[in-house]
């Protein structure tokens, strides 16, 4: 019997939206008792026991409350991306190469959620 490779590896960050981005990077330091390891004005990031909390900047227009994305880790953005379009997803804007071989994307599910996919070269490729 073969297996098949899963896509999918799971799941590996969340992202909150935040209107001050140094005063959320404090207050999560201080809950996560942790300082963040990837610290730029577009994005921290913080590792919390292998997994990771990101904190972005809001975007224009943007409210903040309830601006979360939970990004679940694949072997090839790009591929995954064009697979999640194919079966009835819907883009939120384009792939983005966010630094250090990281590449991410989010799409609307045909349900109205928020799907993120990360394709990140510093987590194993396991589920």
């Amino acid at each position: 019997m073969t297996r098949a490779i899963a896509s999918f590896l799971g799941l590996r960050t969340v992202v909150y939206h935040v209107a001050d981005l140094e005063q959320a990077k404090s207050w999560y330091a201080q809950v996560l008792q942790v300082q963040p390891y990837f610290d730029t004005p577009y994005y921290v990031g913080f590792n919390v026991g292998g997994f990771e909390l990101g904190l972005h900047p809001l975007e224009s227009g943007d409210s903040g409350q309830g601006n979360s994305v939970a990004y679940w880790g694949v072997t090839d953005a790009a591929s995954e991306l064009s697979r999640l379009i194919d079966l009835g997803a819907s883009p939120r804007g384009d792939l983005q190469e966010v630094g250090e071989g990281i590449k991410v994307a989010d799409v609307l599910d045909p349900f109205g959620n928020v799907l993120g996919i990360i394709e990140n070269p510093s987590f194993p490729n396991t589920a």
